[in-house]
């Protein structure tokens, strides 16, 4: 299993425990207020924008909300001071860590994610000591309990332009190019095929094997920056076994 996939599981897992805290509006407003303000408030227009709106919408954000973050993003109302930041470094065992986060505070949040590597075995690296170990692709993931058959899900997200479908232990990867991803998500949400999660997503090409107190270190690295607000997402390129 790759670092990748598990840390996609731990996500997927702990994003329901957060949509119940309400934390996760907090991390899709600033998504929807940055989208906006980047590329104007019609999501016909603003591919960025139309995904965070679709993304709301999973978690069942009411409209209202989703349109005073619009408002906000394009500047009709206050309080869309955001910016958007990629941070890279090195957990333990020269794990590669790269953060997507959205700040008000650069100072501060540079802060808190330089504490986190440091007290768990890491350190916070240059912009560009570890993108080069990652590729951007769309990435759907099928839960396997909705009971799609593999088979099926294969011809169909091949069909719609797809790269790759990979079966990892709970869920089904799809994998597109990064222009093509949003064909392919509506073409099998057409077939009826039931994303648990649908984004683009930095792919490790390679992967780095680490267990026992490195594999704990580092877990403990990705739960601090995961319950940072700040952080969007996190993508690593560790793989380790189950214990």
């Amino acid at each position: 299993m790759s670092g990748h996939s598990k840390w996609s599981t731990i996500k997927r897992k702990k994003a329901r425990v957060d949509a119940a805290k309400g934390r996760i509006f907090t991390q899709i407003s600033k998504e929807i207020i940055l989208a906006a303000k980047q590329g104007g408030g019609d999501p016909e227009k603003n591919l960025r924008l139309k995904n965070a709106i679709a993304k709301a919408k999973e978690a069942n954000m009411p409209n209202d909300n989703i349109q005073r973050c619009i408002m906000k993003g394009t500047g009709e109302l206050g309080g869309g001071n955001y910016e958007e930041i990629v941070y890279e470094g090195y957990g333990p065992g020269g794990v590669a860590v790269m953060i997507d986060l959205m700040t008000d505070n650069r100072n501060r949040t540079a802060g808190e994610i330089r504490h986190l590597f440091s007290k768990n075995g890491g350190n916070l690296g240059e912009s560009g000591c570890v993108s080069w170990m990652f590729e951007k692709k769309g990435l759907i993931v099928v839960d396997k309990e909705s009971g799609v058959d593999e088979d099926e899900l294969l011809l169909a997200a091949l069909d719609a332009g797809a790269e790759d479908v990979k079966s990892e232990e709970d869920a089904f990867e799809i994998l597109t190019d990064p222009d093509s991803f949003e064909s392919v998500r509506d073409e099998l949400a057409k077939k009826g095929v039931v994303a648990a999660e649908a984004r683009i997503s930095m792919i490790p090409k390679s992967t780095v094997k680490i267990s026992g107190v490195q594999a704990e270190q580092m877990l403990k690295l990705l739960e601090g920056l995961e319950e940072l607000d700040e952080v969007e997402e996190v993508y690593t390129n560790f793989e380790t076994d189950d214990n």
